[in-house]
């Protein structure tokens, strides 16, 4: 063959057609591992968003909720404001250092058994099974020409798809608003559509047009990659496989084929021959079914490859093909490279879950998730901020005296209305001239203080002058301290900030 024609057979088989990856039907531990999350994450899932927490009245009564039109997120008694987005950090901080203690424990588990992709291929898989049959029948049915009944089962199945992508999608959409009063809206807007065919009206944009669009949307995004894409996601698509061997080791478990046991690999019959001669006969029979159960279609006798996402599958496989030959189940098992080193020079097995790099990651993990408990229990439900007017930094009067402008945010995250006299302090002599909100001008008290009241879970932001009277000595810039004092508990909210002057 002459270099061309290598160069050519080589580039047609990097770009060869993608072949369509139909896996065989298994059943054993690890498949009802996959269907104890896969059923349970689902559930919890679709349930949730339905799920009610009491928080008083005027409050939002969903426990789960990413209220987007008022900045809140609710979860359980947590609120989380807009400024307090660090514990969406830390959050993701917990999650990514479990992800990474799992796989240095497990390899890519989570991409087996927990992974949002692998739940809604495995369950699209499972319809596109119930509806076209086995590994076999589907294998053939793609090789038939179209028929009636082709069309048929095809219909079905991207029916049946669309109506479980839909239902992701709808239910996805009702975490970010009231889940009973967006399915009645929705519903509604159903009910008024077809009335509307009905009586033959051109149908009109429906009243929760915007909720229609991203279910759409999300919908489409789940068809899309649990339905046509599936394994591809998997093997092209995601980073992780890519990032994992940064964060494992070589005593960290995989599915991993264990070749001192397996080969030479050999059928059944000349494995017996082969034995009764006194020559090598691996355990591997050689039947494939450990590739046609993979939902990547990874050959695990290769050894670990990117595509291998740890479910557990071919082991499934081959300890059912192990014991209907007679022969020890865990030809394929969660393993190690170095075990199957020191089985070959005659040592035993050695497992060490626990090591300097999980013990970091589990350390690491358990101290973010005490910060944020700690923050939690501990952070202020009222606050007060204070920014100085940067231009001018200062006005003189006629009368002499010096005038500063500041722009104050109070916070109240509690249910009911509060109210604070706001008084300044720090710079004798000075005091509070004005305190405005737009249009609003608020009188002082009989005290000389002006109240201000702040509503329930809200903020308020106000325009607050600061006189500092005639004769009075002040450098360019003096510290000046606000006090925000709660008129019922006596609870005090302070700020420092800076009084600026013309100086000496």
């Amino acid at each position: 063959m002459s270099d061309t024609t290598a160069q050519q057979a080589e580039s047609k088989s990097l770009f060869a057609e993608h072949e369509k990856i139909h896996p065989l039907k298994v059943s054993g531990l690890y498949r009802k591992i996959k269907w104890f999350f896969l059923i349970n994450m689902l559930a919890a899932y679709y349930i949730a968003p339905f799920l009610r927490w009491d928080r008083g009245p005027d409050a939002p009564g969903q426990m789960i909720l990413f209220d987007i039109p008022h900045r809140r997120f609710y979860f359980g008694p947590i609120e989380i404001w807009p400024q307090e987005v660090y514990y969406f950090t830390g959050i993701l901080m917990v999650a990514s250092l479990l992800l990474f203690l799992t796989t240095a424990v497990a390899g890519r588990v989570w991409c087996g058994w927990w992974c949002p992709q692998t739940i809604w291929t495995d369950m699209f898989v499972t319809v596109e099974r119930w509806i076209e049959g086995d590994r076999r029948k589907r294998i053939a049915l793609d090789k038939a020409p179209m028929s009636l009944g082709k069309f048929t089962k095809r219909f079905i199945k991207h029916s049946a798809w669309m109506v479980i992508a839909w239902w992701t999608g709808g239910a996805l959409v009702l975490y970010f608003a009231d889940a009973f009063e967006l399915v009645r809206g929705l519903t509604n807007d159903v009910a008024i559509f077809f009335t509307q065919i009905l009586t033959l009206q051109l149908p009109s944009a429906p009243i929760h047009l915007g909720a229609w669009i991203w279910i759409s949307i999300f919908a489409g995004v789940t068809y899309l990659m649990a339905g046509i894409a599936r394994e591809q996601v998997c093997i092209y698509m995601c980073p992780w496989p890519r990032i994992q061997a940064a964060l494992t080791d070589t005593e960290a478990l995989n599915v991993t084929y264990r070749y001192d046991r397996g080969e030479p690999r050999n059928s059944v019959k000349k494995s017996v021959k082969l034995a009764a001669a006194g020559q090598a006969a691996g355990d591997c029979i050689d039947c494939n079914q450990c590739v046609w159960v993979c939902p990547t279609g990874t050959d695990i006798r290769l050894g670990m490859q990117l595509s291998c996402i740890d479910c557990g599958l071919c082991i499934d496989a081959c300890d059912n093909i192990m014991s209907k030959v007679g022969r020890p189940k865990g030809l394929i098992a969660f393993d190690t490279d170095l075990n199957i080193e020191r089985r070959l020079k005659g040592e035993k097995n050695s497992f060490r879950p626990v090591r300097p790099r999980t013990l970091t990651y589990l350390f690491a993990m358990f101290l973010s998730i005490g910060l944020i408990g700690w923050s939690l229990a501990t952070r202020a439900i009222t606050g007060i901020n204070v920014l100085h007017d940067r231009n001018p930094l200062y006005v003189e009067e006629g009368d002499g005296s010096v005038r500063n402008g500041y722009t104050i945010r109070m916070l109240n995250m509690e249910r009911k209305t509060r109210s604070f006299t706001l008084d300044v302090s720090g710079l004798q002599g000075a005091v509070i001239s004005k305190v405005s909100e737009g249009v609003f001008v608020f009188e002082k008290s009989d005290k000389g203080s002006f109240i201000v009241e702040i509503g329930p879970d809200t903020t308020r932001e106000l325009r607050v002058l600061v006189v500092l009277p005639a004769g009075r000595t002040i450098s360019k810039s003096q510290p000046i301290l606000f006090t925000a004092q709660d008129l019922e508990t006596g609870e005090k909210l302070s700020r420092s900030d800076f009084f600026k002057g013309p100086g000496n």
